[in-house]
């Protein structure tokens, strides 16, 4: 489009939208290098708030905070959505009492609050376990006729109210959600899946499941990963497997994410022999575990007191090809440093050290201060 402006004349919109997929491909870098090259007459409210979303969305809070205060000096921040994305912003980088002082610049500039706004709003009280103010916020959002409640505003109060342990008021919430819920939004189902399981109502986990089912003719991984979470914190183990064996019976895409919903409920319960046999089970249909899935089923073999099978699920670990980010668990590496220094075993020792090299955690302090803490004769 860029390369035929004959055919596509590109408006600030157009360059709002290019700026964002920029971020999403290729990095922040890359966006900020973007805008900072477009026209002056193109930098106006629309891609000025494309780039502080990419800044919000990185968590960027020196650079959010800069863009909206130039957003707000220019005139661009007498519209509801920049006030939207930096008040989520705060929530999400847990600091929602932040929320409360862009609510009252918006209301002495006369911005207009969405639906958008009152849930964030809500969130924010949330966030600070604050029932008497979500209450009062939710009451004057339903007061407000240009503003029609939505799924995620009965989502979030029922979330606040499973966290003070009202079980009734959060049900009442989930059944409003329910009436709001269409089969556009599968988020909405997640978060139904989650929050019965969280009531431990195993029989509407069940319900909105099948419901969910019936809704959607194809269920991705992470649907399967909701309620698989969801029947294993309410103790539904039968279930889970049976939901598991249905996932690896249809699924063409093998999310280790999925399995290591089981996995890890196996290794905390010490059935590492039925740990093995998913994991072997998943690698035969074709399935790459992630490293994290071989931490799972490291720390069980260490709880059984299996050190080299331990290591050994370490070293598997490192040689997973997506394993750039991964650094193993601090405690499992004590554990393992500790047991090698009682056997005297610096063979087990040096292969660990190798992996903690090859992770890049050789000049981390944490771990540099555990290998001198354990270090003895021949390492």
């Amino acid at each position: 489009m860029a390369g035929r402006r004959d055919r596509f004349p590109l408006s600030s919109s157009d360059m709002a939208i290019q700026l964002d997929l920029i971020a999403k491909v290729h990095g922040v870098s890359h966006a900020e290098k973007y805008f900072e090259d477009l026209p002056d007459t193109m930098k106006d409210k629309r891609t000025y708030g494309s780039l502080l979303n990419v800044y919000a969305q990185a968590m960027m809070k020196e650079k959010t905070e800069d863009t909206f205060e130039k957003m707000r000096k220019k005139g661009f921040a007498s519209d509801t959505l920049p006030c939207n994305v930096l008040m989520n912003f705060y929530v999400d980088v847990g600091e929602p009492d932040k929320v409360s002082a862009i609510i009252d610049g918006m209301k002495e500039r006369n911005v207009s609050f969405d639906v958008c706004t009152y849930n964030i709003w809500i969130k924010s009280c949330a966030a600070k376990q604050d029932a008497d103010e979500m209450e009062r916020v939710f009451s004057q959002m339903i007061a407000d006729e240009s503003v029609i409640a939505n799924w995620t505003t009965y989502t979030t109060l029922a979330s606040m109210y499973i966290k003070l342990g009202n079980s009734e008021k959060a049900e009442e919430c989930l059944k409003e959600a329910e009436k709001r819920t269409t089969g556009r939004e599968k988020k909405c189902f997640h978060y139904l899946i989650t929050l019965y399981s969280h009531l431990g109502k195993k029989e509407e986990v069940y319900r909105i499941w099948s419901w969910y089912k019936a809704t959607f003719p194809t269920i991705h991984n992470l649907g399967y990963q909701e309620v698989l979470s969801a029947l294993v914190r309410i103790g539904d183990i039968e279930g889970a497997e049976l939901l598991y064996e249905e996932w690896a019976s249809k699924s063409s895409s093998f999310d280790p994410k999925t399995m290591n919903i089981l996995l890890a409920w196996y290794a905390r319960e010490g059935l590492i022999t039925k740990g093995e046999q998913i994991l072997n089970r998943f690698v035969e249909k074709g399935g790459n575990p992630k490293p994290n899935t071989w931490e799972i089923l490291a720390t069980a073999y260490l709880k059984d007191n299996k050190i080299l099978e331990a290591l050994s699920c370490m070293e598997k670990a490192t040689a997973v090809k997506s394993a750039s980010k991964w650094k193993p668990r601090p405690t499992n590496v004590e554990s393992l440093l500790a047991s090698f220094k009682e056997k005297n075993d610096t063979e087990g020792a040096d292969r660990l050290v190798s992996v903690l090299t090859s992770r890049g955690c050789a000049e981390d302090e944490e771990y540099k201060s555990l290998i001198d803490t354990y270090a003895f004769a021949g390492t």
